[in-house]
């Protein structure tokens, strides 16, 4: 894992790729981060009472999971074999409380590493294969954009979920 000094948002080139795949990957990094130190036990502790899947274990699967339906289901037109089912949309955070962190934030930066092959492959203006509700293709360029902005914030919820469960801050 990557230390607060370590990671960084400055991309080391100034094109519009390498700018997108920096801040998606530091705020992958980030998440990472926040999860340093913690114990397992509070990895599945849902402190926030009118939130009972917000563990720090659940946030980082639904991230693994988000980028899994965004690259492989959405952009690439794979089956969705996601742990989701019509009766249980949020599955993912619930199932991760019965996996070890170290095996999520593994998982997590496996699947990241393809991710980022994926991208390099593509052109950013390349469409997806799945529409979004209003029958439109999005790019992979939005796709990034979108994985940015849910990966921020639930960097946030992190945040909140940590401070919470065992006083650590400012990671």
């Amino acid at each position: 894992m990557l230390s607060p000094m370590t990671r960084t948002d400055t991309p080391p080139a100034w094109d519009e790729r390498t700018q997108l795949t920096t801040f998606l990957d530091y705020t992958r990094d980030t998440a990472r981060a926040k999860c340093e130190g913690v114990s397992a036990e509070g990895a599945r502790t849902a402190p926030l009472p009118g939130s009972p899947l917000m563990t720090i274990s659940g946030l980082i699967n639904h991230l693994r999971w988000v980028e899994y339906y965004w690259f492989q289901v959405f952009f690439l037109g794979e089956e969705d074999e996601g742990p989701w089912t019509e009766e249980d949309p949020d599955r993912e955070m619930r199932i991760a409380v019965d996996i070890p962190l170290p095996d999520l934030l593994r998982e997590y930066a496996e699947q990241a590493a393809r991710y980022r092959e994926l991208v390099a492959a593509h052109d950013l203006g390349t469409r997806s294969r799945r529409t979004i509700r209003d029958g439109r293709h999005v790019d992979l360029r939005w796709i990034l954009h979108h994985l940015i902005e849910e990966t921020a914030r639930h960097n946030g919820h992190l945040d909140i979920v940590r401070e919470l469960v065992d006083g650590t801050t400012g990671v």
